[in-house]
Parts: C-alpha cells; sequence; structure tokens
C-alpha cells in the first residue's frame, strides 16, 4: 500500500515497548524501529516491523566480550573507532525511511540522544511516551532538567503513563498536544489473565516486588515483614524480580530461615502472572515511578494492592482503604507494617471492573490507532 503512513519508533528492547508496538500489528501504518541501543539483534515477536538493530558497531570481533569484560580501558579505546555515531545513523534512518512521525519512548533513553537530529528537521512530527520516573525523578537534576525542558520545547505531542507527569511536563514548557494516560505497555488481554486466576479461598500469598536500585524500596517491606510474623503464620511470602542488594539483605535475616518465604531473582512474565493468581495481597515500594505496571497487572488479576504513591500517581488508581491502600512514606516500616496487617482483613470493597475495562487491551489499542491516525491528519 502506496500510501501507508509511516512512523518511526525509537526505544530500546523491552517487554513493555514490544506490547506496545504490538497494537499497531495489521493497522494501516508502516511501522519501523530504530533500536537506540544498535547493539541487538532483530526480534521475532514483532517480526513485522521494520527493524533497524546492531548498527552500533562496525565489526563485531572476535573476543569483543572477552576484551570489554577484562580490559575495559583498551575496549573503551578499540571503541572510539569501532563504534557508529548515534546521530549519524539516525540522520540516515529518516533519509532513508521518510518517516511520517518519530515517535520516542522515555525520555532519556530515546529523545535526548536524537534531539540534535530532531532540531535539523523542524516539520517532522515527533511524539514521546513518558514512562516511569522520566520526568518525576529526572527534574530534580539541574543538569537533566535542562535536557527535560529542550525535548519539551521540541516534542509535538505527548503520552504519559499518569496523570501527573502531564502536569510536569506543562511545567517545564511543554506546548504541544496531550494525548493522554496510556499503561506503558499497552492494554491486558483480561481473559487470557482469567486462566491463571484461583478462587479467593485458594490465595495465599503475599507478593512483593522485590526492586531496591534507585528508586525501588523492597527493604522496608521485608522489614516490616519481619516484624509480622505471628500474623503471617497462614500466608506464603514470595519477593520477585528481587536485585542483588535484597538478596544479600535477606541472607542476613531470619526471613531465609522461614519456611513461608521465597526471594526469586528475574521471572518471565507469565510467571508474575501466574504468581499474582494465587496472591491475596500485592506489594510495591518506591521513592519514585509513573504508574507502575505492576500494580495495574495486581488490579487485573483482582489482587489486593499496597502500593507507595510518589507524587500522588497511585491515587490516581486506588482510593485508600477502598479498591487498596497507599504508602504515604515508603521508607516508614511502621506505617508498612500497620498496612500490611489491616490488608489481611481486608477484600476490596470498592469494584474495580471499572479500571479493569478500561485497561482491556481491545479498548487501549482503539485509543492508541485512533491517536495516530489523529496526529497523521492533524
Amino acid at each position: 500500500m502506496p500510501n501507508r503512513k509511516k512512523i518511526l519508533m525509537v526505544a530500546m528492547p523491552s517487554l513493555h515497548f514490544f506490547r506496545w508496538v504490538d497494537q499497531l500489528k495489521d493497522s494501516d501504518f508502516e511501522v519501523y524501529w530504530f533500536d537506540i541501543t544498535g547493539a541487538g539483534n532483530n526480534v521475532k515477536r514483532i517480526s513485522w516491523v521494520h527493524q533497524i538493530t546492531n548498527w552500533k558497531m562496525s565489526w563485531d570481533f572476535p573476543g569483543r566480550i572477552f576484551i570489554k569484560s577484562k580490559f575495559p580501558k583498551l575496549y573503551q579505546i578499540i571503541s572510539r573507532y569501532n563504534e557508529r555515531n548515534l546521530s549519524k545513523e539516525f540522520e540516515k534512518t529518516i533519509a532513508e525511511v521518510q518517516p511520517d512521525l518519530v515517535h520516542s519512548f522515555a525520555l532519556y533513553v530515546s529523545c535526548t540522544p536524537i534531539l540534535s537530529v530532531m532540531q535539523n528537521h523542524k516539520n517532522l512530527k515527533w511524539m514521546y511516551s513518558s514512562w516511569g520516573s522520566d520526568l518525576f525523578y529526572f527534574q530534580n537534576n539541574a543538569n537533566y532538567l535542562a535536557d527535560i525542558k529542550q525535548v519539551l520545547k521540541r516534542v509535538n505531542y505527548l503520552m504519559t503513563d499518569c496523570k501527573r507527569d502531564f502536569k510536569i511536563a506543562e511545567n517545564h514548557g511543554f506546548t504541544g498536544k496531550f494525548l493522554g494516560v496510556f499503561p506503558g505497555g499497552g492494554g491486558f488481554h483480561l481473559e487470557q489473565l482469567n486462566s491463571y486466576k484461583k478462587s479467593k479461598e485458594e490465595r495465599n500469598i503475599i507478593l512483593i516486588k522485590g526492586y531496591h536500585g534507585r528508586s525501588g524500596r523492597a527493604i522496608p517491606v521485608l522489614k516490616a515483614i519481619l516484624k509480622l510474623k505471628g500474623e503471617l503464620q497462614s500466608y506464603q511470602i514470595v519477593v520477585f524480580g528481587a536485585d542483588p542488594e535484597v538478596f544479600r539483605w535477606v541472607n542476613q535475616t531470619d526471613l531465609i530461615n522461614w519456611n513461608s518465604f521465597k526471594v526469586l531473582g528475574k521471572i518471565s512474565h507469565t510467571e508474575v502472572f501466574k504468581l499474582m493468581g494465587k496472591s491475596k495481597i500485592y506489594i510495591g515500594n518506591s521513592n519514585s515511578d509513573g504508574m507502575p505496571n505492576t500494580l495495574l497487572e495486581a488490579i487485573c488479576m483482582d489482587v489486593f494492592p499496597i502500593q507507595s504513591n510518589p507524587g500522588g500517581v497511585t491515587e490516581e488508581i486506588i482510593v485508600h482503604g477502598e479498591n487498596g491502600l497507599l504508602i504515604s512514606d515508603c521508607e516508614d516500616v511502621e506505617e508498612i507494617a500497620i498496612l500490611i496487617s489491616k490488608s489481611l482483613d481486608s477484600t476490596i470493597t470498592k469494584n474495580n471492573t471499572q479500571i479493569k475495562d478500561a485497561l482491556s487491551y481491545c479498548n487501549i489499542r482503539k485509543l492508541c490507532i485512533q491517536n495516530y491516525i489523529n496526529v497523521m491528519n492533524d
């Protein structure tokens, strides 16, 4: 179809991005993906997309990984001559693809690196999807904020995963068109998820997100769990996605001796849903985030959520005491312990059907495609 509009997506390879782009499969758009890392290979999951990957190195020489790990300084010297320039490669991609729209996912990953090129193409439409801590966290650093303002000044269209970040974008100079709030990875196949759900009587897991890096705060949750040993006798405690720091911390505490306690590293998306289907309570705690995808997944799986609320983001979904509980201070072990204790007897008193319907794949996909149509006709 010669008249199909072309969308050039700029992102790193990630599950959320693949889920998002899959919404455009069998649409009237011709979709291209520029892998901003330049180091990966084509991805089978999105084989229908034109993929510009593995562009970074002029020569993937034998022993490269060994030299990179054992002789980093030597590798840096080699890279000066062997790595291609990102701006030049992206400029070349624009010339070859001739896109009608460039869509970047996450500001520091895929907006800032191509800003200079987009400044040279003022008439090329540019859309930016704000995910996670993109704006909320980095606005507090002067150097980052300068870049944020430059990007927001140039992008024409904005999608966010929460209402909070649209207000932040406006405060920092965004004057383009806001296209709405969308879950980062697109919608959820609710009927498929039903197959993982156990009955309320069969659910006895307290599921905890195990991130404790820049923003994650899993350890205060685990400290609260330790305080509640007596109350949690009949529950299985499962931590997933645990960072090395969390593993080290657990190994130095009594939790390692609990028969009902299990800590897991990175697991597949399917395994997360299987765990949620057996869980009564889900706990996610961080000091910075957008709308947490795992929280939305927990709601879709009928798990009672306890979630931190950085910048008021989570209260856009959770009404405290009705369809979940909000952690007001992500570092406050006592508060978290009280909330966990309270949740043991809680049932969701507010029906989440309306939220789940709004998150369904069919509904999100329709809105997503309509957004691209509107942008093309703008």
